[in-house]
């Protein structure tokens, strides 16, 4: 009776889950992860975590704090400009989200000691919005003749559970310490405190709206010698705990008993855990150059299951068996002037996601990101930071090799089958102080 209440909401928790840059954009790295966290990140595809000189650095891996000389306060936007496509038997349709969407950057810095410093830190980790025009799907389009119980009467009713809105913004506010072991290594602790301020799951048969929060730590090393430095940043799993409420779209199946009128719910959202490794060099003094490997456990993203609240009985469980991946990062600067850095950066991010249980939520793919920036200092105590992304996703043909039915799940069936497209321009832009 709760089937399709629960694909619904647990999709909608998740993807609303899995849409934070939904609400922040578009997930921009493999998954629905969003790496993105500074100005200088972007500008050099994400590969900061060895630099133990830019303070764009630090979100990336908090022990860059302990090479920093000052207090800091960098405070920006990422704004984001995402496309999603996919071509099925019904044509080409758009996931017709904002034009742009905004998401706050903030990272500061106080130098207690000599050797110790405190951070806090707002960034978006995790995202990712779509919204397919009811029709996009056409085996999720269809309607069904059905008895009315007790009669001898019919009547025509939805029968495929078709993804329509799905958006979700996390925030992740991340308090940190860092502690200067001596003049070539740094190292660093804090947590992970995660808002999923809005989460929202549309379909055809209903809407779903929540929000929640969890908790995790991360863990960070900077190692500097000479010309080389050597980065190391973990971030451990999380577990959101999601409550909203779903309300049906289709009043004729609640009063058939097809699906339960409007009730709250709620469903654990598993995030993964990040591994990043990272080597700087120094050619020149004016001229560095790093390579990063990321590793991301997705496999920790592998079951949904919504509970309804009160009751405390499990509506229904949702399989992902998502693929732990990689992806690798090259980042250059070159300090062209004493007050002006250019950077660049290029990134190939492969996807965890395979064909058996393959979303329209998350049509994740392989993806490549090309970048450019510029830092320039304006005052001894400001600077403005500035980079610019684009993000080209491989084109993936789905075709799924189980039937879909209307009593079974859609993940990973026949009526996702399309071909999917997805890019992104993606702007960060940054104020900084040092006093």
């Amino acid at each position: 009776m709760y089937a399709k209440i629960t694909r619904a909401r647990a999709a909608a928790l998740i993807t609303g889950a899995i849409g934070i840059l939904g609400a922040q954009g578009s997930a921009l790295a493999s998954g629905f992860a969003l790496p993105e966290a500074s100005a200088a990140g972007v500008a050099t595809a994400n590969a900061m975590v060895a630099n133990p000189k830019e303070l764009g650095a630090i979100p990336y891996n908090a022990a860059a704090m302990g090479f920093q000389d000052k207090s800091s306060l960098a405070l920006g936007a990422l704004m984001i400009a995402p496309s999603f496509s996919v071509n099925t038997a019904s044509g080409n349709h758009s996931s017709n989200g904002a034009a742009w969407v905004a998401g706050p950057m903030l990272q500061a810095v106080i130098k207690i000691k000599d050797q110790w410093r405190l951070g806090l830190g707002v960034t978006t980790p995790f995202g990712l919005e779509t919204r397919w025009t009811y029709g996009t799907f056409p085996a999720l389009s269809q309607s069904a003749t059905i008895p009315v119980p007790g009669t001898r009467s019919t009547v025509t009713v939805p029968s495929g559970n078709h993804p329509t809105a799905s958006k979700l913004e996390i925030l992740d506010v991340a308090p940190t310490g860092a502690y200067r072991v001596n003049d070539n290594l740094s190292l660093a602790v804090g947590m992970d405190i995660y808002w999923a301020r809005s989460a929202r799951l549309d379909s055809n048969m209903g809407q779903m709206s929540g929000d929640g929060t969890g908790y995790g730590f991360n863990l960070g090393a900077l190692y500097r010698v000479n010309a080389l430095s050597l980065g190391l940043s973990f971030h451990s799993a999380a577990t959101l705990k999601l409550s909203g409420d779903y309300t049906p779209a289709n009043a004729t199946l609640v009063a058939l008993g097809r699906l339960a009128p409007a009730q709250p719910a709620s469903l654990n959202l598993d995030l993964p855990w990040r591994l990043q490794l990272g080597a700087r060099y120094e050619f020149t003094k004016d001229l560095a150059a790093e390579f990063d490997w990321t590793y991301t456990g997705w496999s920790q993203f592998r079951q949904l299951s919504v509970t309804g609240d009160g009751t405390g009985t499990t509506i229904s469980t949702e399989t992902n068996n998502w693929n732990d991946a990689s992806a690798f990062r090259l980042g250059l600067t070159w300090q062209v002037r004493p007050a002006t850095q250019l950077r660049c950066g290029y990134a190939y991010d492969q996807t965890g996601q395979g064909n058996s249980y393959f979303s329209a939520r998350v049509p994740d793919t392989d993806r490549h990101t090309f970048s450019i920036g510029i830092a320039q200092t304006l005052t001894p105590m400001f600077s403005v930071e500035a980079g610019y992304m684009y993000v080209m996703g491989q084109k993936r043909n789905y075709s799924g090799s189980v039937p879909y039915s209307a009593t079974s799940g859609v993940n990973g069936t026949t009526a996702l089958n399309g071909q999917y497209e997805m890019s992104a321009h993606v702007v960060g832009i940054e104020v900084v102080a040092t006093f």
